[in-house]
């Protein structure tokens, strides 16, 4: 089953309007006039303007007697589709094969087989639109069954974010207005004169009247919507765009037909990449089945390569999730990241030694969740938890190092736990601790190893005081402990203690 993103973006023209005209006031309310002969209405509003009462379809003139100083932009088609498609473009690169403008505010995706790199549908959506909002843009995502579904939802609910249940469409959409069909304006008018007025009175009602005097539109629309014709996406692609296809004849099934024909597509995708000095980063497999749907397989390397053993390797090995049904029609092999790779000599380890490569560890494994593979690099600070943070598994770390004095625990926690300390104040060791309930006598200790906070970056850290012990107890076992100020001035800190880490 496949499943559909759909991207709603309400304010899209006028947002597009405010990045090229940067002049416009923030606080001045804009909106987008669309002409047909001598009419004039609202084809997009921005906030300010909705704010006070303006809406999409209401008269250019109208508006105009309703709110003094209006900005009024006409509206450029044109140029709208040109921002959808870069936003098309950047989304294919970042979660979907398959991804293509829904003219002309919105964006959709088929997202089976590539939301687990994204940390499953809820974070994928969630990071999607927090995205679109850092770029200005606010935004509506649903993901749903079927792209009439998801298109529906996201223009009718307010929420930013909903996923949609796999088999849960006919309960989703029942209520949905209308509009949510994509039918035209005198349909919609003309169906509720008649009555209709929601998505599931409509499909409730016998087929045959319907067709007879609106034509095969309306039961087009509904079957979209509840999965009963497929509506296949057309991805976008860029002139760009490194692409091979092989069609067939006859349709193709089998695992072993299917692996045969990707180990020809790669090779051929090779020799493009090679003639233009380019590597993938990331190869797309778009398989087209003679029932008028599409699957689609994402694979990513971490670093550029045009290997044709590896590259075919990454994709065999996710050929089990292909599910050709009736048959196979066409395969498809984009590269849809790449970069500059150079062809250079290997050195031959009888002659010089080489570090291990594990890149290929690292692609078989980020295929399977990019989120989760990464590299620990050091950061120059004092404070213990701002002191390392996360790069890409194959990042180089610049050669940073941070001098440290004292050793440092092999685990850091997260955050800080609280524990209770029979200590000698200002500088003796804890005597005792307890920690998780448990109770706990310090045989050995060492410090204290005094930390400052960093005044020079939060003004609520000019004062702060930290200082650290390294405690053992009656087991053996090993503990980086702290107590929050200096143990005499109650502006250093709390004078709470606290477990931060422990040793190996």
């Amino acid at each position: 089953m496949a499943r559909v993103v759909s991207v709603f973006l309400p304010t899209l023209p006028t947002d597009r309007i405010r990045r090229a005209d940067p002049s416009i006031p923030a606080e001045t309310p804009l909106v987008v006039v669309a002409r047909s002969g001598s009419k004039r209405w609202l084809s997009a509003v921005d906030v300010a303007a909705a704010k006070l009462g303006l809406h999409v379809g209401m008269a250019a003139a109208k508006a105009q007697a309703l709110v003094q100083g209006l900005h009024m932009v006409d509206a450029d088609p044109a140029a709208d589709l040109a921002a959808l498609e870069r936003l098309a473009i950047w989304a294919l690169s970042q979660y979907s094969p398959v991804v293509a403008t829904d003219p002309p505010d919105g964006i959709v995706m088929d997202t089976e087989g590539a939301d687990h790199l994204q940390g499953g549908e809820e974070l994928m959506l969630s990071g999607l639109v927090n995205r679109f909002r850092a770029r200005g843009l606010p935004a509506r995502a649903v993901i749903a069954d079927t792209w009439g579904a998801a298109f529906g939802l996201a223009r009718s609910m307010r929420a930013e974010t909903k996923v949609i249940p796999t088999g849960k469409t006919a309960d989703a959409v029942a209520r949905l207005p209308l509009s949510a069909l994509r039918l035209s304006a005198e349909t919609i008018v003309s169906l509720r004169t008649l009555g209709f007025n929601t998505v599931g009175e409509l499909a409730a009602t016998p087929r045959a009247p319907l067709s007879l005097r609106f034509g095969p539109e309306i039961g087009r629309r509904l079957d979209q919507m509840f999965g009963r014709v497929a509506e296949p996406i057309d991805p976008i692609r860029t002139p760009e765009t490194i692409e091979v296809h092989r069609a067939f004849a006859e349709p193709i099934g089998a695992a072993e037909t299917i692996a045969k024909y990707i180990s020809r597509l790669v090779a051929a995708l090779c020799l493009e990449l090679q003639a233009k000095g380019l590597g993938v980063r990331r190869t797309d497999l778009i398989v087209h089945r003679v029932d008028n749907t599409i699957q689609a397989l994402r694979a990513g390397t971490a670093k550029p390569v045009r290997d044709v053993v590896w590259l075919t390797k990454i994709l065999h090995d996710r050929i089990e999730k292909i599910d050709p049904g009736f048959g196979i029609e066409r395969l498809s092999l984009a590269a849809t990241m790449v970069e500059p790779l150079n062809d250079r000599q290997i050195v031959s380890s009888l002659v010089e030694a080489t570090d291990i490569d594990v890149t290929s560890l690292i692609d078989v494994l980020g295929n399977r969740g990019t989120h989760r593979i990464y590299r620990q690099a050091p950061v120059a600070s004092d404070v213990p938890e701002r002191s390392v943070q996360r790069i890409s598994a194959i990042a180089d770390e610049g050669g940073q190092t941070w001098p440290l004095t004292w050793p440092r625990p092999v685990r850091l926690m997260d955050r800080p736990e609280l524990i209770e300390v029979i200590a000698l104040l200002p500088d003796h060791p804890p005597v005792s601790f307890v920690w998780r309930g448990r109770r706990r006598r310090v045989k050995r200790a060492d410090g204290p190893e005094r930390i400052y906070g960093e005044w020079w970056l939060r003004t609520s850290e000019w004062t702060a005081v930290r200082d650290y012990f390294t405690v053992e107890d009656e087991t053996g076992e090993r503990y980086w402990v702290y107590r929050s100020g200096d143990g005499v001035d109650a502006d250093t800190g709390s004078h709470r203690w606290f477990i931060h880490g422990t040793f190996a």
